[in-house]
């Protein structure tokens, strides 16, 4: 918050109560040796007749002299000449003021209509990087948005591990099969027997444990536990135990392809309806260990906060009274977060939705097939995708460039081209901003061979063991939008990803005609 600064104000005469000097009579000096006056009366007259006019005279002189000095002060502060308009204000007008001119905007969208760049030219940009041995397998694609032209295909049709591009896929099948004003809801209902209530979960994992008030740093605009129990308490009645619903989904709560360690790990939890900030312990740190029974966890929680017992799984009634209600943030925002941090939970969550709103199974072979029928159903082609997750967490997915790189040109190509580009705008919004503040791309882009993307280069990064994955958009140097999607198997982390910089700067630095 900026500062109020204030007019300073002319320097006050001190009064004489601070100072210790005595206070003359009728405002005059006494004379050296003669003592003051014990009446407090009026000085009596001296001297020739007339003494009191004269008097009177030189104390509104006086008077006039001081507020002169005052005004002339105070028109001297700069701040005081600006407000009166003062001609020696140092904002004073220097000269007449200039005639009006037409505005005309410096700033304009990306060239949808132009030339554009060359397969060719691409190629050519590309060579040098794309050979580098540190991508070991590569496979790419770079397309132009504007014509839908595909510009640059290295084996772009092999599949291979995506990691954390596949939720790419996740956010845009989301974003096609739900309205944007989608929330996910979670609630406490009144149990069967007195005295007990159920939390039943809808599938928000973004629920906060922070204290009502306070935004969740991870997941903005997330609906807080304080908020859920306080409706409840509101509603009356003695709660003795607090039971969980966790029937909204079905099947493992790990996916195939997952390591041992995954769940619960700093990056992922095992996949439950209903939870806190994701199953982690710390609800301010997005790389903190998470729960190994989440719903456990908040349930203990929430019977904490109603001076119950958890009294552990159970089944909400039909029809249930509903004691207390929260919701999620809108999905676009909830994409937002998933992609700049590439929360594993929050995505398989979505998935499970994406299978719910298209009436599929809410598993993980059900989300992974719901995300797949919604692309093809949006006629994408998904010949050589297999997923058994939508996080990318697993080992064992399955994802052409081919595939990426025509969601990433359709979610940015031109109005009114593709009926499927209004829906996909927010996938663009939550990519991560090479070298920027926040996101996954915050650490990269800051060598010498890559620094020329810093900024322009917005992608969705993947990375597991042996795979290293790139998959955004970029605007060239000719102010043209160019969507890629870039992809290492069998390469080191470090280098890797290094090279996969290298490849999107030199689209940046590509006019390639």
């Amino acid at each position: 918050m900026e500062a109020t600064v204030g007019i300073p104000r002319p320097e006050q005469f001190p009064s004489e109560e601070t100072v210790g000097i005595p206070v003359p009579v009728q405002g005059f000096p006494q004379s050296e040796g003669v003592p003051p006056q014990e009446t407090g009366g009026a000085i009596p007259s001296q001297g020739a007749p007339g003494g009191k006019k004269k008097r009177k005279v030189l104390v509104l002189a006086i008077v006039a002299v001081l507020l002169l000095a005052a005004a002339g002060g105070a028109s001297a502060v700069p701040q005081v000449s600006n407000r009166l308009g003062l001609p020696w204000a140092p904002n004073a007008p220097k000269g007449s003021a200039p005639d009006p001119v037409d505005a005309r905007l410096a700033l304009h969208g990306p060239d949808a209509s132009g030339p554009g760049p060359s397969a060719s030219g691409v190629a050519s940009a590309l060579a040098g990087p794309a050979g580098a041995a540190a991508l070991s397998q590569l496979s790419g694609s770079v397309i132009d948005p504007a014509t839908g032209t595909a510009l640059w295909d290295h084996s772009s049709n092999t599949p291979l591990t995506p990691a954390s591009t596949t939720k790419i896929l996740t956010v845009a099948a989301a974003l096609l099969a739900m309205e944007p004003t989608k929330r996910f809801t979670t609630k406490i209902v009144q149990g069967a027997e007195p005295g007990v209530v159920v939390l039943v979960g809808g599938g928000d994992p973004t629920l906060t444990a922070l204290p009502s008030g306070t935004d969740s740093p991870i997941y903005p605009g997330a609906a807080h536990v304080d908020d859920l129990v306080a409706q409840v308490k509101k509603a009356g009645g003695t709660v003795s135990k607090v039971q969980v619903d966790v029937s909204a989904y079905n099947g493992p709560v790990t996916a195939p392809g997952w390591e041992p360690g995954d769940a619960p790990s700093l990056y992922g939890a095992p996949l439950v309806p209903v939870m806190a900030d994701g199953g982690r312990g710390n609800p301010r740190a997005d790389e903190t260990m998470r729960s190994a029974n989440p719903a456990t966890a908040i349930t203990q929680l929430v019977a904490q906060k109603l001076g119950a017992n958890p009294g552990g799984v159970g089944k909400a009634p039909a029809g249930a009274k509903v004691l207390g209600e929260v919701q999620s943030a809108p999905l676009p925002d909830l994409a937002y977060a998933l992609l700049q941090i590439s929360d594993n939970v929050l995505a398989d969550a979505l998935g499970r939705q994406v299978a719910v709103a298209t009436g599929g199974d809410p598993s993980f072979a059900g989300a992974s097939a719901a995300v797949k029928k919604v692309l093809a159903d949006h006629g994408f082609d998904v010949n050589g995708l297999d997923l058994f997750d939508t996080s990318g967490l697993s080992n064992q997915n399955k994802v052409p460039a081919r595939l990426l790189a025509q969601v990433l040109a359709a979610a940015a190509g031109p109005d009114g081209k593709n009926p499927a580009t209004p829906k996909l705008r927010p996938l663009l919004a939550g990519l991560p901003v090479a070298g920027g503040p926040t996101g996954t791309l915050s650490g990269r882009y800051h060598t010498p061979q890559s620094q020329g993307g810093k900024g322009w280069v917005r992608a969705k990064t993947g990375t597991l063991t042996g795979v290293n994955t790139l998959a955004g958009y970029v605007l060239d140097s000719d102010n043209r939008v160019l969507a890629f999607a870039f992809m290492s198997n069998g390469s080191d982390r470090n280098t890797g990803q290094a090279a996969l910089d290298v490849l999107a700067t030199a689209l940046r630095g590509c006019g390639c005609r």
